[in-house]
C-alpha cells in the first residue's frame, strides 16, 4: 500500500510540475502585447476549420474582413456583451460567479459541459488554441486570457474578438457575418439583426442567425428586452447604413420577428462552458512567479 501511495504522490508531483511548466510557457509566449496595434493573422481556429474542410474534401474558403469597432453597429456590440459576457467591463478576464454557476448546473444535471467563459477567454482560445475541452487547454486559455487583460485595453480585446469569432460555416468576424447573413455591412445592421447575430454565437453553424430556430427567436426576444430595459435606443439610420447588397431585401424580410416580451424572464441562464479547478492555481503561480518580476510578460 505504501509503495502504491508513493507512486501516486510521484505521479501527482510530475503532473503538477508539467502544469506549472505549461503555465510558465504561455505566460511569455505568444506575443500578446503586439496585438495592441497589429491585426492578428489567421487564428488557430480558422486554421483548424481549414484543416477540417481539407480532411472532408470540401472547398470552403474563409469569409473574413477586418473592420474597426467604430464601424460596427452599436446594437451588435451591446448585444454581444449582454449575451456573451455581461460583466466584461468589470471583470479581469474571469467571471468566477458564472464559472461556479456553470459547475453547479453540471453537478445537478450529472454531466460535464463547458460553462462561464468570458470574451477574453474565448478570444484566447480562438487566437492560439484548439477547440479541445481538456483541462490542459483550459489552463493555457486561462493564462492567455490573463495576459490579454493585462496587456490590452478592454476596447481592443472586444474589437479583436468581434473580428475573429466564428459566425457561420467559413464566416468569421462581424463584417463578413453581417454580409453573409443579412446582406448589409456591420454598421448597417438593424437592432434585431444585430441581436440575432449575437445570440447565435454559442453555435453559429447550428443556429442560423437569419433562420427560424426557436432558440434564436426566444434568445433574441430576451436580449432585445434587456437592451430596452437598459435604455438602448438605436441611432437613426444614415443614408448608407440601410443599403443592402443585391438580394438582401428578401432574405431580411424572411427573418421571423422576435417580439419583446412584456416582462423579462425571472432568470436567464449563463452559457454552458466547463472550467477546470486547476485554473486558479495556475494563475496564482503565474502571478507569483511572473508578475512579481516586474514589467509585462510579452513574447519578445
Amino acid at each position: 500500500m505504501r509503495k502504491a501511495l508513493g507512486w501516486v504522490v510521484k505521479a501527482l508531483a510530475v503532473l503538477a510540475a508539467y502544469v506549472l511548466l505549461v503555465a510558465a510557457w504561455y505566460a511569455v509566449v505568444p506575443d500578446v502585447k503586439g496585438l495592441a496595434k497589429a491585426k492578428p493573422g489567421k487564428t488557430a481556429f480558422m486554421l483548424y476549420r481549414e484543416d477540417q474542410w481539407a480532411r472532408e474534401g470540401r472547398k470552403t474558403t474563409l469569409k473574413w474582413k477586418w473592420t474597426p469597432l467604430s464601424s460596427m453597429s452599436p446594437a451588435l456590440v451591446k448585444a454581444v456583451l449582454i449575451s456573451e459576457d455581461d460583466k466584461f467591463w468589470s471583470h479581469e478576464g474571469f467571471d468566477f460567479d458564472a464559472m461556479r454557476d456553470a459547475l453547479q448546473k453540471d453537478l445537478e444535471e450529472g454531466r460535464l459541459r463547458a460553462g462561464g467563459s468570458t470574451i477574453s477567454q474565448q478570444l484566447a482560445k480562438n487566437l492560439w488554441l484548439s477547440p479541445s475541452k481538456s483541462p490542459m487547454r483550459k489552463i493555457k486559455e486561462a493564462v492567455l486570457a490573463w495576459r490579454l487583460e493585462r496587456e490590452l485595453s478592454k476596447k481592443r480585446i472586444l474589437e479583436i474578438y468581434l473580428n475573429v469569432v466564428e459566425w457561420g460555416d467559413g464566416v468569421f468576424g462581424a463584417e463578413a457575418a453581417a454580409r453573409a447573413h443579412f446582406g448589409v455591412s456591420a454598421s448597417g445592421l438593424s437592432t434585431e439583426q444585430a441581436v440575432r447575430l449575437a445570440v447565435s454565437l454559442p453555435n453559429p453553424i447550428r443556429f442560423d442567425p437569419a433562420g427560424g430556430s426557436g432558440f434564436v427567436r426566444k434568445r433574441t426576444a430576451i436580449i432585445l428586452s434587456r437592451l430596452q430595459r437598459r435604455g438602448y435606443s438605436p441611432p437613426p439610420p444614415s443614408a448608407d447604413s440601410g443599403k443592402a447588397e443585391e438580394g438582401s431585401a428578401a432574405k431580411t424580410a424572411a427573418v421571423p420577428s422576435a417580439p419583446v416580451p412584456p416582462t423579462p424572464p425571472a432568470a436567464e441562464s449563463e452559457r454552458d462552458r466547463r472550467e477546470d479547478a486547476v485554473v486558479r492555481e495556475a494563475l496564482d503561480w503565474v502571478r507569483q512567479n511572473v508578475e512579481q518580476d516586474g514589467g509585462t510578460s510579452g513574447g519578445e
